[in-house]
């Protein structure tokens, strides 16, 4: 349930240049938000190298799979970025309400728990069924939102296979090397994604409802600029 005052998205009315980088109705510049750059996370299992930041955008190899996290945790946020994939078949994702004991027990390569949004190239599919020989139809690359872990969710429709992925109900995603945009909005054990512009995943009835975000590093370069968040009560 959204908190009393809490910002209702919509789609981007009108026509926009197609030079323009694509924006959801919420797009970080409403009053209360504010820039995320490289002294709002800290490393907790990448290398040095893995991550690199340059003003409002940050570039991450890919190697090793793991994350960087949030200084401080967060129960209700909003949260809007752009991405964009720079390898073919590319993955990665944004993880919300990560706890810090997942978080510490990353030694090794290896994701948290948690509420991942993910972020994932259009080439993943073929990918994946080139190299298991098996269907991809357990997973999308337009916007996916699952727990991980012992984490929990019930997902808003429609649900992937095994009930717990909350799939994408419209395919807005853009390919390689194109800037996608993505409005998170989580209150209250809920949360709601807008893929440029358009609403498309969610869930409720999160555990936990409160921790850290996390950028993934999962085997692919992928860059992420104009981070922004705005916390809520």
């Amino acid at each position: 349930t959204a908190l009393a005052g809490a910002t209702t998205a919509t789609a981007a009315t009108g026509t926009q240049a197609s030079s323009d980088p694509p924006k959801a109705a919420v797009d970080g510049t409403e009053p209360g938000f504010r820039s995320l750059g490289e002294s709002d996370f800290v490393n907790v299992n990448c290398k040095d190298d893995t991550w690199q930041w340059k003003k409002d955008m940050v570039h991450c190899t890919g190697d090793p799979v793991g994350v960087i996290r949030s200084v401080k945790p967060y129960t209700n946020l909003e949260m809007v970025c752009e991405w964009r994939h720079l390898r073919d078949a590319g993955n990665s994702g944004i993880f919300i309400w990560s706890p810090i004991e997942s978080l510490d027990r990353l030694e090794g390569p290896g994701l948290p728990e948690g509420i991942e949004v993910q972020v994932l190239d259009l080439g993943y599919a073929e990918l994946y069924e080139k190299r298991h020989k098996k269907p991809s139809d357990w997973f999308t690359s337009h916007g996916d939102v699952f727990p991980t872990q012992n984490a929990k969710m019930k997902p808003f429709p429609p649900v992937a296979p095994n009930g717990k992925r909350s799939f994408p109900s419209k395919n807005t995603t853009k390919g390689i090397n194109q800037w996608n945009h993505y409005y998170i909005r989580a209150i209250n054990g809920e949360v709601r994604l807008w893929v440029n512009g358009v609403e498309v995943s969610g869930g409720t009835d999160c555990q936990p409802a409160i921790g850290y975000l996390c950028l993934e590093s999962e085997g692919a370069p992928i860059e992420f600029r104009n981070l922004r968040i705005r916390e809520l009560p």
